[in-house]
């Protein structure tokens, strides 16, 4: 075979030029022979010979031969090392320049090695863009898209592995894609040839390729791509179909229009009917198929319409059958089931409806079987959930009643951050304009403690932000002496000051206000640590610079005034020319600043 190989390569690179077409096809039959039985070394002699260069002068339309010379590209170019010395020997244009011919086979075999050459090469699809292959295999695939004729389906079959493998992982080839119209076609393929396995399977993957760019799922979006994709999984009993059609699923459902007519489509039942059949199974597939369920189940009611018509105003099946999902042994349907509580609570009404119906008491007795080490995933989403559900304002009495700030107390010694963050922001939602709830948190020593601990994770912005927003909660909404004194003695007053530097408006404004009161009801226990704070020059720097927003100003005003019963703070605003700041706001362009401007400055004047 050795010899033979050797002879044909010669006889080839003197013949090709002015050979006949008969001892032509002898030397490719005969090198097709031995890349069937060695693809590797066949190759590498290949590449050796020179022959590559000799092979783009037989690339013609006219020739008999076109096809074989086709598919020795083809298998050589399964070689990594090939794809390069394809593109060096100048066949891509001539393989372009085929796709034009009518000749189904030579069609097929030049699919394959333009394929193969672009297959994780950047030189290979850079040459095949460069002569605009992609423009006329998407043309061919919309024109043959109706044939559901074996050979058809087949070169229909090579077109989509193709494209597949010039625009794998490169944003700018699938852009290109998109903008050819590629989208519309492939999910017209995929409804027409839904009996082809191998066909299918090649869209299913196009499909998972182009699906994370963002302006393709607009495309999508405008397709009957829900309705194909939910008829596809409803036929599939493999592990493995299901799993390539989930791939798909997850990206096309960030999209909320999607989201919708995935729901249309009948996709839920599916997912419940999958959670149903896997959920006391401890087969790996099964576990695997669960979490996908669930998951894409989530993800499905992040969509505000999607969400509401599954919600049915709190009747719905779907709705009903999420609850169930909470009380279960199953670490993963506990998780789901709280994210989709979470998600079903994203409008008041909702809420309302939710608490009034017993969620809570279900939430709260997830987190009971998750205190001590527990799963923190499932804490972090019934946290979320239970945050969600007190933004209502009618909804936080009765949920104070049921005892849910106990309940997410229990969770103070966490060391997660997520968990953290999520019992911050469950109780700051509880305590907002309830004063007694407010009291008797800011009363609890160890919170304030831990809450001023956690003011200092300087590595978890988000845990830092909302403990100093619980703490200024904590004084803004019980008014109470006793809250200010546990905090001053818990050193929280260094942290509120720093907070009135932060940011974000919203983070100063709570702050000023919190401090504002601290001086109003308790500046002689607070004085040492407002002054070692250095709060007088904080709300210097507030009142100088123009970028602060008219309520900072008017705010830090109102906070100065208050500060003049201290002596030592006294002191320290007249050591700061106040009086030169404040009298320059009386002009101010917002009325209630200028008129806060006219009140300090004439306490400023009478108390220097």
């Amino acid at each position: 075979m050795a010899d033979n190989l050797s002879d044909a390569l010669k006889k080839l690179k003197i013949t090709a030029i002015d050979s006949t077409a008969d001892s032509l096809e002898g030397c490719l039959d005969c090198l097709l022979q031995a890349l069937a039985q060695n693809n590797t070394e066949t190759s590498e002699k290949i590449q050796k010979s020179g022959i590559l260069q000799v092979f783009a002068s037989l690339l013609t339309p006219q020739s008999s031969c076109t096809a074989k010379v086709a598919n020795i590209i083809a298998e050589v170019a399964k070689n990594e090392f090939m794809r390069n010395s394809c593109v060096d020997a100048g066949l891509i244009p001539p393989l372009v320049q085929l796709l034009n011919c009518k000749d189904q086979e030579v069609l097929l075999q030049t699919g394959r090695a333009l394929g193969n050459i672009c297959y994780d090469s950047h030189e290979g699809r850079s040459a095949v863009d460069h002569a605009g292959g992609a423009q006329i295999v998407v043309d061919h695939l919309r024109s043959l898209c109706s044939k559901t004729d074996p050979a058809n389906e087949k070169l229909l079959t090579v077109f989509c592995g193709m494209l597949m493998n010039y625009s794998n992982e490169n944003d700018t080839l699938q852009s290109q894609l998109i903008n050819m119209g590629v989208i519309p076609t492939l999910v017209k393929l995929l409804g027409i040839h839904c009996q082809n396995a191998a066909l299918t399977e090649m869209c299913l993957v196009a499909f998972g390729n182009l699906a994370e760019l963002e302006s393709s799922k607009e495309q999508f979006a405008y397709t009957n791509i829900a309705e194909e994709i939910v008829k596809l999984f409803k036929k599939q009993i493999e592990h493995d179909k299901k799993e390539m059609i989930f791939e798909v699923l997850a990206p096309l459902a960030e999209n909320d229009i999607i989201k919708l007519q995935l729901v249309e489509a009948g996709l839920v039942e599916c997912l419940l009917e999958i959670v149903q059949k896997t959920v006391d199974s401890d087969k790996e597939d099964d576990i695997a198929e669960l979490k996908t369920a669930s998951d894409l189940m989530v993800l499905l009611l992040l969509g505000d319409e999607s969400m509401q018509k599954l919600f049915e105003g709190g009747k719905g099946s779907v709705f009903q059958r999420v609850l169930s999902w909470i009380p279960s042994n199953n670490h993963q349907l506990q998780l789901a089931g709280a994210l989709a509580i979470a998600n079903f609570a994203r409008n008041d009404g909702n809420c309302i409806h939710m608490v009034d119906n017993g969620i809570v008491q279900k939430l709260m007795d997830l987190l009971d079987r998750h205190v001590e080490d527990g799963n923190v995933t499932v804490q972090h989403a019934a946290l979320s959930a239970l945050r969600n559900l007190a933004i209502p304002v009618v909804n936080k009495a009765k949920m104070l009643s049921a005892g849910v700030a106990e309940a997410v107390l229990k969770f103070l010694r966490s060391e997660m951050p997520p968990v953290q963050f999520k019992l911050l922001g469950t109780l700051r939602m509880l305590i907002d304009a309830q004063a007694e709830a407010a009291e008797q948190l800011g009363k609890n020593v160890k919170l304030v403690e831990r809450l001023v601990e956690w003011c200092e994770a300087k590595d978890h912005a988000g845990v830092m932000g909302e403990s100093n927003r619980l703490l200024s909660a904590l004084i803004r909404h019980s008014k109470s002496k006793d809250v200010i004194r546990t905090i001053v003695q818990s050193g929280g007053i260094k942290h509120l000051a720093t907070m009135a530097t932060s940011e974000h408006v919203i983070m100063q404004n709570e702050a000023l206000v919190a401090l504002a009161l601290i001086a109003a009801l308790e500046l002689v226990t607070a004085e040492k640590d407002l002054e070692n704070a250095k709060l007088v020059q904080i709300l210097h720097r507030l009142l100088s610079d123009e970028r602060s927003a008219p309520e900072i100003k008017y705010n830090s005003m109102v906070l100065i005034c208050a500060l003049m019963g201290s002596e030592p703070l006294h002191k320290e605003v007249q050591n700061l020319a106040f009086l030169e700041v404040v009298s320059k706001l009386r002009s101010h362009e917002n009325k209630t600043v200028a008129q806060q401007a006219s009140l300090t400055e004439q306490r400023l004047a009478v108390e220097s």
